[in-house]
Parts: C-alpha cells; sequence; structure tokens
C-alpha cells in the first residue's frame, strides 16, 4: 500500500489540489451569493389595513441600504386599454373638495431601510386616475360606463445606493366582487394581489420598460 502511494504521490497530489479549488470556490460562490443578496434591492408594495378599496397602498424598502423614491405611478387596466397617472406628488381632497396639505404630501425622497409610506387609498388611486383621464366613474361602487374595471397597477422608479441606474418595482390587484360581506360598509370589491410579490426590475435590460413607464404618463399630472 505504501509502495502504490509514492509511486502514484504526484496523481494523488494533483487530485487533492483540485478537491481543495473546488472547495475555495463552493465557499467563495456562497460568499459571492451573500454580498449579492445583501447588495440587491428589496421594495415591496402592498396592501394594508383592509382588503376593501378603502384599504392603503404601502411601499416599503426592506434593502439593505435607503432608497430614493422617484416616481410612484398607477396604472387602470380596464377592458378597453390602459390609463397611467402619477402619484407622487398626489394631494388627496375631502369631501368639500378642498385639498389636505399634509405635511409630506409629495411621495418623492429618500426611504430609510426597513420604513414605510402610506401611498393612499386604493380607492383615491383609482378616483385620481379616473379623474385624470375623464373617465366616468362611480366613486362608490368603482363601476365605469361601457368598460369593465380589471386591474390595477402599481409602479415604483427608485435610486439605489451607488447605482447609476434606477430600479424598478412593480405590483398588479384584481379588483374581485366575489364573496363580499353584505354587513361590512364601503365593501364594493376585494382589493387582491395576483403574485405573492412584487416584480423587480434592475436588470440593465429593464431600463427600456422603465423608460416607457415615463413616457406613459401624460403630460400634466
Amino acid at each position: 500500500m505504501l509502495e502504490w502511494l509514492n509511486n502514484n504521490s504526484g496523481a494523488l497530489s494533483t487530485i487533492a489540489s483540485f478537491c481543495t479549488l473546488a472547495v475555495w470556490l463552493f465557499y467563495a460562490q456562497l460568499l459571492y451569493l451573500g454580498f449579492a443578496r445583501q447588495r440587491r434591492p428589496r421594495i415591496i408594495i402592498n396592501r394594508g389595513l383592509s382588503k376593501s378599496p378603502d384599504g392603503m397602498c404601502l411601499i416599503s424598502n426592506m434593502s439593505s441600504e435607503a432608497i430614493f423614491v422617484s416616481n410612484v405611478m398607477g396604472v387602470l387596466h380596464t377592458s378597453q386599454g390602459e390609463y397611467a397617472c402619477d402619484l407622487t406628488d398626489y394631494t388627496r381632497t375631502d369631501n368639500s373638495g378642498e385639498e389636505q396639505h399634509e405635511e409630506h404630501a409629495t411621495r418623492q425622497g429618500p426611504l430609510a431601510s426597513g420604513d414605510y409610506h402610506k401611498v393612499c387609498s386604493f380607492r383615491e388611486i383609482i378616483d385620481h386616475i379616473a379623474e385624470g383621464h375623464q373617465l366616468n366613474i362611480d366613486r362608490n361602487s368603482l363601476t365605469l360606463e361601457e368598460e369593465m374595471l380589471r386591474m390595477l397597477e402599481i409602479r415604483l422608479i427608485a435610486i439605489y445606493g451607488s447605482e447609476n441606474r434606477p430600479v424598478g418595482a412593480y405590483r398588479c390587484f384584481m379588483l374581485e366582487k366575489k364573496d363580499l360581506d353584505p354587513n361590512v360598509k364601503n365593501q364594493d370589491c376585494h382589493i387582491i394581489p395576483t403574485s405573492f410579490d412584487t416584480h423587480r426590475l434592475s436588470r440593465r435590460w429593464h431600463q427600456k420598460r422603465i423608460r416607457k413607464w415615463l413616457e406613459a404618463l401624460p403630460n400634466q399630472r
């Protein structure tokens, strides 16, 4: 046995070197994946407080660093097409038609890691889009004349850390009118997300799609 080891020491040494290299490459891959996971932007668009249209649309930053929110957009998908509107500086109005001057009315600005921001209710988003495109909508029942509401999409464009290009995030919500509780006030439909998580656009080839988002916005908010 010892004689065989002596005769094949060169080959065994080469095999041991390759095994050691494979182990180091494996651990290097684990370190890289952990670093990339920490550097990856993590933005969540969610629904809060209620499943009804009066529930709040929330934007959370679960990244390891702060992000700068540049644009927040709402897109209403109907049977006749899509209607986009900028929600970045949208100011809510009360029943008298007067604007509610909030201290942080704009959604543009830095959002710290682990922090979240309330955009507004889903009903207000739909109403704002309909108003911007002069759609005849019943604000209470959320129905359009000669069109059918299908889906509401929330889009976000942000700058993350030292990245030179913007990142995008979007999530779609269905307007379900099934299994409604007649005892619950203002429950015209359920706001149901179509996906478990928020979709992220952070690759170089996503930049064209993000530019199209901005081009789809009307000239005036």
